[in-house]
């Protein structure tokens, strides 16, 4: 059995993420971001299995029609290869289940897609996810991104009070 590699420093991951961010700044013009992806490839899928159903909306028949190809859905293939990449080559990578230790599996994935589906909402209200609106947002001094940061570390402590009883 292969021994995993170290985590990260925790400062040197951040100045990587920093000087990634740069990169996607200079390389695109754009800053990072996830959910306009699966936003557009939900749209796109939308659009091929029920057209006369997305025609009509203004708001998914324009994402409809710019396809998948925009630099925010391969900006997300490539995440994704990278994670996987970079996962199989510290020896960690493995299917599990994560979530509070005190929680069953069943209870876990309930978690798992209530919290999913409060960020996708909040992402889609906010016109913006945690990379887009908090790392790219602040990144450029914008008053949203660090307003963002602020009501997510808020909400962050509050959630993990809440739920602490499950992680002992």
């Amino acid at each position: 059995m292969r021994i995993p590699r170290p985590l990260w420093n925790p400062y040197v991951a951040g100045v990587v993420l920093g000087l990634g961010l740069l990169a996607t700044f200079i390389v695109t013009g754009n800053g990072y971001g996830v959910t306009g992806a699966t936003t557009l490839i939900t749209a796109s899928a939308a659009g091929h299995l029920a057209p006369s159903l997305v025609a009509p909306h203004t708001y998914f028949h324009g994402l409809f029609d710019a396809g998948l190809n925009r630099w925010i859905v391969w900006e997300v293939v490539g995440l994704s290869i990278g994670a996987l990449l970079g996962s199989v080559l510290a020896g960690r990578f493995k299917f599990q289940i994560d979530g509070p230790t005190q929680a069953g599996r069943t209870l876990r994935l309930v978690l798992a897609l209530i919290g999913g589906t409060a960020a996708g909402f909040g992402a889609r209200l906010a016109l913006g996810c945690t990379s887009g609106m908090g790392l790219s947002g602040s990144a450029t001094l914008a008053a949203a991104g660090f307003l963002f940061l602020i009501g997510f570390f808020i909400a962050g402590a509050v959630f993990g009070q809440l739920t602490k009883g499950l992680w002992k």
